[in-house]
């Protein structure tokens, strides 16, 4: 599902419209951007935990020469599924 399916698909189920729901993606997913560059998580009950995850440098190859390159440390953001949505897929 992209991003036009959901927005259509929560549009119908909730009776906003499509610019309503819109804004709402966009601003939950500015909050959550901003929230993790601060450092912080964000719990989606139901769904998971997002937080950043800080991720060391290392020695990667080029693949095309097969040389050595370093790649910087970085922090990269993660998801921890709930439960309840583990066993909604496994169902």
């Amino acid at each position: 599902m992209n991003q036009s399916e959901l927005i259509a698909k929560v549009a119908s189920i909730s009776g906003e419209s499509r610019k309503a729901v819109e804004a709402v993606l966009k601003t939950t997913a500015d909050v959550i951007a901003a929230t993790l560059f601060e450092g912080g998580e964000v719990t989606l009950p139901g769904l998971g935990k997002l937080h950043a995850k800080d991720k060391p440098a290392r020695t990667g190859r080029n693949p095309k020469t097969g040389d050595p390159v370093e790649i910087p440390a970085r922090r990269a953001p993660a998801f921890s599924a709930a439960k309840a949505l583990k066993d909604a897929v496994n169902a």
